[in-house]
């Protein structure tokens, strides 16, 4: 049995925490009886209750707004190599059931009970991604855990995330392991893509849109597509493999762009091709030349980061869902998807009808999607669901 130091709560503030919440946040700390300034980022420490009862323990950092993230319920129970380990080879068993391959997000942060974790598989290279100075502390056993459980060729660490300043960590990206790798390969849905590992997003990849890239394929055939924010090609890529006559994909960065016409040649497709710039200035372009598509696919990045955007964003996401429906033939199909935690399913679908309205279009909702189970959601924990997609039908001069 470990002793750890105590930091002690507000009273009342548990109450999030007994429903099933992992973090804790400074403002919830009683600072008088156990002083933030006492604490190294990434210590580890006994939480309690005003009434002392004992609530777990956490990983602390006094800088961070989030300055605690429960490890364990048990006061007694730290985080060890050997209880990470467990829970890194506990997330892999369901991924591993689910998924064929070894494409996946393998760790998904606080879902799989390692809050400022995530791991992402691409074949047999493993890129991780550390966001906490807990996490940091447990850097070399985070590395060793994933060469005994997969054994991969190479393992990156990408820790260049925008948390990483917020915790007060270095940014950086490093190989620790294996021959020097430039590319990362994923196969997805039957698809094949190669993203470059520098200047590429995130770890390389967003696995969490999988199943709603999955069923674009079923209405792409035959089928005229516009893919925005397209990355390096992952929804316009499926689509033209799953037989889309024509696919034009919008990104700002021409890296991005390189790559769509890369992955374009390694599929073996001819019919797909790109335009650099701003995407709501080019959606206005293709609307200004009449241009007209039979599917217009919307995954723009989180355009609400923070509560406080919560009216520009939906502002922006009400812009962006008018422009792509304009530019819908008179039986189109609007794929309208949002990575931003702060908009509800309700509210994006709340958005698409009054969009719908202002342009004189009747719109059919026809499936809801959500992320794939690679990405688990923790129902006490509502940053952990943040994946929404409509498709919408869209139809002109119907009533």
């Amino acid at each position: 049995m470990t002793n750890f130091p105590v930091i002690y709560l507000r009273k009342g503030a548990e109450r999030r925490l007994k429903a099933g919440h992992l973090w804790v946040y400074s403002n919830e700390v009683d600072t008088h009886r156990s002083p933030l300034t006492g604490f190294e980022p990434g210590a580890q420490a006994e939480l309690r209750a005003a009434s002392d009862k004992p609530l777990g323990t956490i990983f602390v950092n006094p800088h961070a707004l989030i300055c605690g993230r429960l490890i364990s319920r048990d006061a007694s129970h730290g985080m060890t190599p050997q209880r990470l380990t467990q829970r890194m080879e506990a997330a892999l068993a369901i991924r591993d059931r689910l998924f064929p391959q070894p494409f996946y997000r393998w760790v998904f942060g606080d879902s799989d009970g390692l809050s400022g974790l995530v791991i992402d598989r691409f074949g047999d290279t493993v890129v991780v991604q550390i966001s906490t100075a807990g996490m940091e502390s447990l850097r070399d056993a985070i590395v060793r855990a994933v060469q005994r459980l997969v054994h991969p060729a190479a393992i990156i660490l990408k820790n260049d995330g925008k948390m990483r300043q917020v915790e007060g960590l270095p940014s950086y990206v490093e190989q620790v392991h294996g021959p020097q790798t430039e590319l990362l390969r994923v196969v997805e849905n039957g698809v094949r893509f190669e993203v470059p590992l520098a200047g590429g997003q995130k770890t390389g990849w967003f696995y969490d849109h999988r199943m709603n890239r999955q069923r674009l394929q079923a209405y792409a055939p035959g089928k005229k597509v516009l893919d925005v924010f397209s990355y390096v090609g992952g929804w316009g890529i499926q689509a033209a493999c799953a037989g889309a006559s024509q696919v034009t994909c919008i990104d700002s960065s021409a890296q991005a762009v390189d790559s769509v016409h890369h992955n374009a040649r390694l599929n073996g497709l001819q019919n797909v091709d790109t335009i650099e710039g701003d995407a709501f200035d080019a959606l206005k372009a293709l609307c200004d030349e009449k241009e007209k598509f039979d599917i217009v696919v919307l995954d723009p990045p989180a355009l609400i980061p923070r509560r406080r955007d919560q009216k520009a964003g939906e502002q922006a996401y009400a812009r962006l869902n008018q422009l792509g429906l304009r530019l819908l033939e008179r039986d189109g199909l609007l794929v309208s998807a949002s990575c931003s935690m702060h908009l509800s399913q309700e509210r994006l679908i709340d958005i698409i009808r009054s969009s719908g309205r202002k342009i004189d279009r009747f719109v059919q909702l026809l499936e809801q999607g959500h992320q794939a189970p690679d990405h688990p959601v923790v129902p006490g924990i509502p940053e952990t669901d943040y994946i929404k997609s409509c498709f919408v039908r869209s139809l002109t001069g119907f009533f």
